[in-house]
């Protein structure tokens, strides 16, 4: 059974809209029990130039499965999210039974459908070392800027932090400071 949370930031979350969100978010429930219970916390969004952002967080005890969309089309999003959010439990499968194996058993967690199906296991297929050199976020943005990747990590010269700098979709820098 899931619970929702929807919650609209710039538009009025309609009647239509709610039941369309909870319909296609529904779809997730064939991958889990029926006693499963799990909640969906569903922001939408819509930007002044008209663009429509959903996100979607699903929560399943301490399993967190989470998509967001940008386009220009607040249906078309959802179903994309929705779509998102089924491929990373196909592809995490494996890693979420073996979270839950300790916990309890994985029949628990997902419909006997489901745990027949196959699923392909992601593979570490390179391994990089790299200093860390301390330096502050000016000099990180820099060289971020100069290697032509989407992240980079440094060492913050003023109090020894390890934080990791990125490029976010909308095309700024995101930091994660590590405490």
């Amino acid at each position: 059974m899931i619970k929702y949370s929807i919650r609209g930031e710039n538009l009025e979350v309609t009647d239509a809209l709610k039941d369309y969100v909870e319909d296609k978010v529904a779809k997730i429930e064939k991958y889990f029990n029926e006693d499963q219970e799990l909640d969906a916390k569903v922001n939408l969004k819509v930007y002044r130039d008209k663009r429509a952002k959903v996100e979607v967080t699903i929560l399943l005890g301490s399993i967190t499965l989470r998509a967001e969309d940008v386009s220009q089309e607040m249906y078309g999003s959802i179903d994309l999210v929705v779509d998102k959010i089924e491929r990373q439990i196909r592809r995490n499968k494996t890693k979420i039974e073996r979270k839950h194996r300790q916990k309890i058993s994985t029949s628990q967690v997902f419909s006997d459908e489901f745990t027949d199906q196959e699923v392909e296991e992601v593979k570490v297929v390179r391994t990089k070392q790299i200093d860390l050199k301390p330096m502050d976020l000016e000099e990180a943005i820099l060289q971020l800027e100069l290697l032509g990747h989407d992240f980079f990590i440094y060492t913050d010269a003023n109090d020894g932090t390890t934080n990791l700098l990125y490029k976010r979709e909308d095309g700024d820098l995101g930091l994660l400071e590590v405490k």
